[in-house]
């Protein structure tokens, strides 16, 4: 937010080329993905973001807020992070951020806002710092692909010299597809991500084309510039006649450089399947209060701002629909690339991941079986998953059940209802997961501390 200011040689090379876009394509589809304008889910769904942006870098200790903003029916939470502009985000901290939208069944859009206004505000980081802050972290996205979407570095220019964003962005884009991300990228306009003077909307193309898995948004944010119907329109439909996807990453309902119409972004948002993201849920300040949806992150205490975005016409409540991954049986997450960079306060003898550890194989009527695995490890911390298989029957529910030998505790769960009685851990189906049909499988995860050794526990499974 800111203010506006040879023939075989040719058949050979077409055969090769069709091979790569398929490989491309391959790959692309990992978890979130783009194809054409629309973003999609792995399973081939289209997914909308509706929802807003937490500043949860400044606010770290307001985590009621994602159950929060998932109780007025968002389906999406992007998360504002730092690397060190302000205080850094941690690897063990940007993992609690995503178990907290796993967790609320929110996806998750986590952006780096050490690169706002870049070439213009002091402080700003590059565009090639955050990324070095991505790589830092990346033990901890490995394997989110279907619940995270990178936004690479918030309006990372300013009004001084936007059109250095086109190389820039390019050259993030490689150097975190070079790193091994899979993820679906997000990438801000310049101009303090309004792009008044169209240097995104003239260079997208280059730019999509430059990334080997074409799995990158453009990401609009509209305040002032965008006062007028035909201003918004305008941007929507050249993205649309370009074939290129894009969000609405921010806006709001007024501003100190104009007043945005919001009813049209909105409303044209809904009519052409655009996601969209307000900002932002609380804690505004600088003569910005206005853009607060909520006081005091008080759920109950609704601006107007807030009102008009979760509750009027093609609000979030109304339009938005949950990611399919939620649904009863998410795919496994795989587990990160044995050349996954551990996070920065990772000890040296901290491994990304372990084998995992099944319990028998289901039996007969109502029997299940689970598998235990950490797929991410830190120091002091670990991200884990279990994975229940229904046998040869149907069954309603299921209980799966473990005993910690080296003193490991849960400290956040999603997808589970779970208990502890010392070292005993029980963890039971919830509401949406617990039937499943023969031989259909659905998975939880957690996150924990550990201290001296993380052992992979046996673990049992009883069905209902």
């Amino acid at each position: 937010m800111r203010t506006r200011f040879i023939a075989a040689g040719a058949a050979l090379l077409a055969l090769l080329t069709s091979v790569l876009a398929m490989t491309q394509s391959a790959q692309a589809a990992t978890g979130l993905h783009v194809s054409g304008t629309k973003i999609l889910e792995a399973n081939g769904n289209q997914f909308i973001m509706r929802g807003t942006s937490h500043a949860h870098t400044w606010f770290p200790s307001q985590t009621s807020s994602f159950a929060n903003i998932k109780s007025l029916g968002a389906n999406t939470v992007r998360v504002v992070l730092s690397g060190g502009r302000w205080t850094a985000n941690a690897a063990s901290d940007v993992a609690n951020v995503i178990a907290l939208c796993k967790q609320n069944r929110l996806i998750c859009v986590l952006e780096n806002h050490d690169t706002t206004g870049y070439g213009e505000q002091g402080g700003a980081y590059t565009l090639d710092q955050a990324v070095d802050y991505w790589v830092g972290l990346k033990s901890v996205l490995t394997g989110q692909e279907n619940y995270v979407v990178i936004n690479i570095g918030n309006e990372p220019y300013g009004n001084n010299s936007p059109s250095a964003w086109t190389s820039a962005t390019k050259s993030a884009i490689g150097r975190m597809r070079a790193a091994g991300f899979q993820h679906l990228l997000m990438v801000d306009a310049p101009n303090w991500g309004q792009d008044w003077q169209f240097v995104m909307r003239d260079n997208a193309a280059s730019v999509f084309d430059s990334d080997p898995q074409k799995n990158t948004v453009f990401s609009i944010h509209m305040y002032g510039v965008f006062d007028t119907a035909a201003e918004v329109t305008g941007y929507l439909q050249a993205f649309q006649t370009a074939g290129l996807p894009l969000v609405i990453g921010e806006f709001g309902n007024m501003h100190s450089d104009g007043d945005p119409d919001e009813d049209t972004i909105m409303s044209q948002a809904q009519s052409r399947g655009v996601g969209y993201l307000g900002w932002s849920w609380s804690g505004n300040g600088g003569g910005v209060e206005y853009l607060d949806q909520v006081t005091n992150f008080n759920v109950s205490q609704l601006t107007s701002w807030g009102q008009r975005l979760f509750n009027g016409a093609n609000g979030v409540k109304s339009t938005a629909k949950e990611a399919t991954i939620y649904s009863g049986q998410p795919p496994v997450s795989p587990s990160p690339s044995p050349s996954a960079s551990p996070s920065p306060s990772a000890s040296p003898s901290a491994s990304p991941s372990r084998s995992p550890s099944p319990s028998p194989s289901p039996g007969g009527a109502k029997g299940c079986a689970a598998t235990y695995t950490v797929t991410n490890q830190w120091g002091g911390g670990f991200q884990g998953e279990v994975t229940v298989k229904a046998g040869s029957s149907a069954i309603s529910g299921w209980t799966v059940t473990w005993t910690y030998a080296n003193g490991q505790a849960i400290t956040q769960v999603w997808n589970a209802t779970v208990t502890s009685n010392g070292s005993s851990i029980t963890a039971r189906n919830v509401s949406y997961n617990g039937g499943l049909g023969a031989g259909a499988s659905t998975s939880f995860g957690f996150l924990g501390s550990w201290n001296g050794a993380n052992g992979v526990p046996a673990v049992s499974c009883a069905a209902s």
